[in-house]
């Protein structure tokens, strides 16, 4: 059972976390909120998003696993005003979704959960190096990295107190260095890794809302962004493998 409403701007900006990287995912409904962990058809990138109870206006549900048609759901938010309440109720009999908002009722058909991929396990990371970035800075270095390169090398030097983010094409290169002023090095720690832009460029537009991305890298390891939505009500983590490219 579900029956819940919810700032319309709120939920778009988790359906547009999800979005950024996957079209289906199961969703994990309980009486703390909603949960979904979802890895990409390449197994490159994957999401980790949290939704407490607290970030709806009301919140009733029991527990239970759906499936989402992610793509379906942007397609309908976009017709949703900013600040409109938007209106959840779920009939497990009929295993559809009804979203209400104004003088509209949407019942979209649920996913069979069979059809679509486990949630993945997430890795057991020990990421030695941990920096905190404005994400309007990280999404302009992505869209800046990408007029040249298809692919981002983020690097952090901690003796000079400094982390950049290098691309470089067959004639041209781009390199942004950031220091103490513009960057918060909460463990400092040699790293470097080299990372596709094509999964970026997606991410970078859900990372540039936010105030802070909390970046976690290693050396040729994957990259954790974690950042809050829903006002802190809300936990979103991103997962990239590293580009590993021969000598």
């Amino acid at each position: 059972m579900l029956k819940a409403t919810i700032d319309a701007e709120t939920f778009r900006e988790s359906i547009d976390a999800i979005s950024a990287l996957v079209g289906e995912c199961r969703l994990h409904i309980s009486e703390k909120g909603f949960a979904t962990r979802a890895v990409d058809t390449s197994n490159v990138a994957m999401i980790s998003l949290e939704l407490d109870a607290d970030a709806f206006q009301s919140y009733a549900a029991t527990e239970l696993e759906i499936g989402l048609d992610i793509a379906k759901l942007k397609n309908i938010l976009g017709m949703v005003g900013k600040s409109d309440p938007i209106e959840l109720e779920l009939d497990a009999e009929s295993k559809k979704l009804a979203i209400s908002f104004k003088s509209y009722r949407y019942s979209i058909s649920l996913l069979d959960t069979k059809t679509i991929r486990k949630d993945p396990n997430p890795p057991t990371l020990n990421l030695p190096a941990v920096v905190r970035v404005p994400g309007e800075t990280l999404n302009n270095a992505i869209k800046a990295a990408s007029v040249v390169s298809d692919k981002i090398a983020l690097k952090i030097e901690p003796e000079l107190s400094l982390f950049t983010m290098i691309a470089e094409g067959d004639t041209d290169n781009i390199k942004l260095e950031l220091g103490k002023d513009d960057v918060e090095f909460v463990q400092p720690a040699e790293a470097r890794s080299l990372f596709s832009l094509d999964y970026l460029k997606d991410m970078g537009k859900v990372l540039g809302r936010s105030q802070t991305v909390e970046i976690q890298l290693g050396i040729d390891h994957p990259v954790q962004f974690l950042f809050p939505i829903a006002q802190d009500k809300g936990r979103v983590t991103y997962l990239l493998a590293p580009r590993i490219e021969a000598d």
